[in-house]
């Protein structure tokens, strides 16, 4: 498959996830983390489908079209696995992690950490969305929604 064919089949999973999961957190309060703001795609489509919905976006620099920054306040740059830790217990109800990088190498340090972290992000009942498979005890899969392929995303929802 080219890389072309793969980054459209990826994007329309993360699309369908997206709109599955703002279903799945309708009735339970909190804000959404966007781990990897990258250029805002994703935050302007949580923005459009959850309004009123506070979310914080994370990303190393800002690299996102003027059209998708996040109001001030709602944008944390840094190092994610720091500056999101700052924001442990604030009962998210969705993290939403998008930030594999297709190297082996690095994702693996990355799932290293992120799994701990989006558990302690969440509520309980919150929901994880993550490009990269995640394991922790309070993380529980969720199934995906139908046409989206396995392992091509990921989903969990925290324990009680």
């Amino acid at each position: 498959m080219s890389r072309l064919d793969s980054f459209i089949r990826r994007v329309c999973a993360q699309r369908d996830v997206l709109d599955h999961v703002c279903g799945l957190i309708a009735g339970l309060p909190g804000p959404v983390l966007e781990l990897g703001l990258g250029n805002g795609r994703t935050f302007d489509h949580l923005r459009e489908k959850l309004p009123g919905r506070r979310i914080v976006a994370f990303d190393r620099a800002l690299g996102a079209h003027r059209s998708s920054i996040p109001p001030e306040g709602d944008l944390v740059l840094g190092e994610i696995r720091e500056t999101a830790a700052c924001f442990s217990g604030i009962d998210a109800a969705l993290v939403h992690a998008d930030i594999e990088t297709n190297y082996a190498e690095i994702d693996a340090e990355t799932v290293r950490w992120l799994a701990p972290l989006a558990a302690g992000l969440l509520q309980p009942g919150g929901i994880v969305a993550s490009g990269l498979a995640l394991r922790h005890a309070a993380l529980q899969p969720l199934d995906l929604p139908a046409g989206v392929p396995v392992e091509r995303y990921h989903l969990y929802r925290r324990a009680a």
